[in-house]
């Protein structure tokens, strides 16, 4: 076998055993009194190189180390990044977060590329491309219930995502955030919240801009859902849609609550008959189902093309027993936010007639109050009129 030999030199060192006595060591290998210490002087040079690096570049030395080591280091990205309260947020709701493949009764983030927005050449081509990236990261999914209709809950002081966000705001932290509160039609007053974070500054002129600094008829004809249903029963995916696009604000009832670092939309969506219907025919179904929502703001100009997703959340299998009930805002007056609920009889007569409006063919998509399925604001794809979803009920009715 080979031997590598280490070159060797003299050093002077005191004698620990003999104090003021020096002698010559042969640095071959190291020997103090009785021991042997086995570091060739080479050796000890690459020891104090490897240990010194990471602190002449500026890095954690604990850090480098477990990487040149290989070492899974047990941190997110973001926990690493100096953002832990963002993973707190994310993990800290009344569902847990779980991976995408896998998240009964739980949420997760879905990638991108499986909603499909407009392309940078849409307007000639009409041709869609995976979502990509997001513009936002998310920050949370709430489940949660309360004794009336929830709103606001980004200035409810007793709510969770509000408090870990004050904190940021007072250690001098300025992240800019986002709600998206679906309020589903139900005596129980259900809410399921998507939350997303941006720690950049908005881009000025963006359309994200535009949107938190427009007017209400901006937003309504920009804010738009993507829709899919990844698993569930034939009904509900019949009612829906492969992929379904939605301008909400022409749609349903969107009430939007802009602060200094936060954007809220509270989308009612009780406010409209077909979209009560379809949400109330899912819910019986709600613990088989897994849905995947994509929240954007709509491209309709070509230097807004193509689209980016703000974010998108999947929530599988959640089941009503595991929504939290929430605490009401101090001197909240819940009777002025009492939602009114239709009656058992009316319900039964939507069930009904729920047969009869799925198979309404399309029609053109004019309309100022439009559910778009299948396709999208001036695509031309499946538009089903309002008016007439409406009619088809009124006549089971």
């Amino acid at each position: 076998m080979a031997r590598i030999e280490f070159p060797s030199i003299l050093i002077r060192t005191a004698n620990p055993c003999q104090p003021g006595v020096s002698k010559f060591w042969d640095t071959g290998g190291v020997r103090i009194c009785s021991f042997l210490v086995c570091i060739p002087i080479s050796g000890l040079l690459l020891l104090l190189g490897f240990l010194l690096r990471p602190i002449l570049q500026g890095k954690d030395p604990a850090d480098d180390f477990a990487e040149r080591l290989g070492l899974f280091y047990m941190a997110s990205p973001d926990a690493h990044s100096g953002h832990e309260w963002i993973e707190r947020v994310k993990s800290g709701g009344a569902v847990p977060l779980l991976e995408p493949d896998n998240c009964p009764n739980g949420w997760a983030t879905p990638s991108g590329d499986v909603f499909m927005v407009r392309g940078p050449e849409y307007l000639s081509t009409k041709e869609k491309v995976p979502g990509g990236d997001y513009l936002l990261k998310p920050l949370g999914f709430d489940w949660i219930k309360g004794p009336a209709k929830i709103c606001e809950v980004l200035k409810n002081p007793n709510g969770r995502v509000k408090k870990a966000v004050d904190k940021e705001l007072a250690a001098g932290n300025k992240p800019f955030i986002w709600a998206f509160n679906l309020q589903l039609p139900n005596k129980d007053n259900y809410s399921a919240i998507a939350y997303f974070v941006i720690l950049n500054p908005i881009p000025e002129g963006s359309l994200m801009e535009q949107f938190i600094k427009g007017d209400d008829s901006f937003r309504n004809s920009r804010f738009k859902l993507i829709a899919n249903i990844v698993k569930g029963p034939w009904i509900v995916r019949k009612a829906v849609g492969e992929q379904a696009i939605c301008i909400l604000g022409r749609a349903v009832h969107c009430n939007y609550f802009i602060g200094e670092n936060y954007m809220e939309v509270d989308v009612d969506i009780g406010s409209s008959m077909v979209a009560n219907a379809i949400v109330h025919l899912a819910f019986g179904y709600i613990t088989t189902l897994t849905v995947d929502l994509a929240f954007l703001i709509e491209s309709q100009a070509e230097q807004e093309l193509p689209e980016r997703i703000l974010g998108a959340v999947r929530f599988s299998e959640l089941d009503p027993a595991s929504a939290k009930m929430i605490e009401p805002p101090p001197n909240d007056e819940i009777a002025g936010n009492a939602q009114s609920f239709l009656p058992t009889r009316l319900w039964k007569s939507i069930g009904q007639g729920f047969s009869h409006f799925l198979h309404t063919g399309s029609q053109d998509g004019s309309q100022p109050a439009t559910v778009h399925l299948n396709g999208g604001v001036h695509d031309g794809e499946n538009n089903i009129g309002m008016e007439k979803w409406m009619a088809s009920y009124v006549l089971t009715v």
